[in-house]
């Protein structure tokens, strides 16, 4: 019978040049070519056989993220030219080079960099795209620089939704815009599904220190006054809450906001700020422990002074957190002279982010390289560097 079993084929062929899936048969067979269409499409150009059948070279939108969306091919282009431009566009992003080129501006120059794996990715009052623009400006604050750029890599997982990708993006045009700050440059990665847990977003700033300003930790002088910029503790809460699907009678809100005006408004009012630190990981007791290994000298706050929330105060009863350690997104500590605390914390004050603001402490000789507290019955404890990972993927 080999007259008859080798010329046997299917009908139709399953779109391959060369063979018949799962295979069975004998021979390749020459088949005659079917014409083919080609049709004009607002996103590119559509090929098709008789049998409607679509190519999958990557040229139509896409609902979730695939991995050619990180090859640097035809969807990388789009993704930048259709999402990424649109949303971030300025002069230099649209320039399409390499990296970002520019003049430096009067003064010295401050650099940072942060990643962000937040987990969820939305949580009440920010998400990781809000996060991602604001941590990095406050970083670039804190140095007492005037940020002005921002570069932003994503890696993300296979599958991602394009509209959360979207959200997101939007999320951090908006934050920029209210930061005064431009993202410039990027990169974006795709991971495998299964390999990213959704996105994580690098971004790094530079910004400009005027003259006259030197704002570090070797600043910090005997008799410095601690500043605090506002409550603290709302921004762990808050994730923690959607992340464990936690129910309060109050929603609480991340704290997450650009911290650069309020701290422009005391510089330029005169304030001789010594040094700043944002609250983030590790919270408000993390940073008094590093101020004083770094200068050798004793940080002492007051529990009554330091502003906490009652639903803040309450929930970290609940789940057995000391509010002290809880990261926070918006909030900074300030070390700054005897003699212009209480005009700081005026300025502070007429500023919206920081409205409960407060001094909570002092620098002294004491006990060199300890941070401690004086209790509400007038007891003094140490307060430890943090062990361990008390929330972990907070920002």
């Amino acid at each position: 019978m080999p007259r008859v079993r080798h010329p046997l084929h299917p009908g139709t062929p399953p779109g391959s040049d060369d063979g018949v899936v799962r295979g069975g048969l004998r021979r390749l067979l020459s088949l005659q070519e079917k014409k083919k269409l080609i049709s004009t499409h607002p996103e590119g150009a559509i090929v098709k056989t008789g049998n409607s059948f679509v190519c999958p070279i990557p040229i139509r939108q896409y609902p979730q993220v695939l991995l050619a969306h990180g090859g640097g091919g035809t969807l990388t282009h789009q993704l930048i030219e259709k999402m990424f431009l649109p949303a971030f566009g300025n002069p230099l992003l649209g320039a399409r080079h390499d990296g970002a080129v520019f003049d430096p501006p009067e003064g010295r120059m401050a650099f940072t960099t942060d990643s962000y794996v937040v987990r969820p990715l939305f949580f009440p009052g920010g998400d990781i795209g809000t996060l991602a623009v604001n941590g990095t400006v406050n970083d670039l604050a804190m140095c007492g620089a005037r940020p002005l750029y921002l570069s932003a890599g994503f890696i993300i997982e296979e599958g991602l939704p394009m509209d959360t990708l979207w959200r997101v993006v939007r999320s951090m045009k908006r934050a920029a815009d209210d930061a005064g700050v431009q993202i410039v440059t990027g990169d974006t990665k795709v991971v495998d599904r299964g390999k990213g847990d959704g996105i994580f977003i690098n971004t790094a700033g530079v910004g400009a220190v005027p003259p006259g300003r030197a704002i570090s930790p070797s600043a910090v002088r005997e008799g410095d006054r601690i500043l605090l910029s506002g409550d603290i503790g709302r921004h762990g809460i808050a994730i923690m809450a959607v992340r464990e699907g936690l129910e309060f009678e109050t929603t609480i809100t991340s704290d997450c906001a650009p911290l650069a005006g309020i701290v422009e408004s005391l510089c330029e009012a005169g304030i001789d700020i010594h040094c700043m630190r944002d609250l983030t990981r590790g919270g408000l007791a993390s940073t008094l422990v590093e101020i004083a290994e770094a200068t050798a000298l004793q940080c002492e706050i007051e529990e009554v002074s330091v502003p906490i929330r009652e639903e803040v105060r309450a929930a970290c009863e609940i789940l057995g957190f000391d509010p002290l350690y809880v990261a926070n997104e918006g909030r900074f500590a300030a070390f700054v002279p005897a003699e212009q605390a209480e005009r700081a914390v005026d300025l502070m004050r007429r500023h919206p982010l920081g409205a409960g603001a407060a001094v909570i402490g002092t620098v002294k000789a004491g006990s060199p390289g300890l941070a401690t507290l004086r209790s509400l019955i007038g007891a003094t404890r140490v307060i430890d560097m943090l062990s361990g990972e008390q929330l972990p993927r907070i920002c």
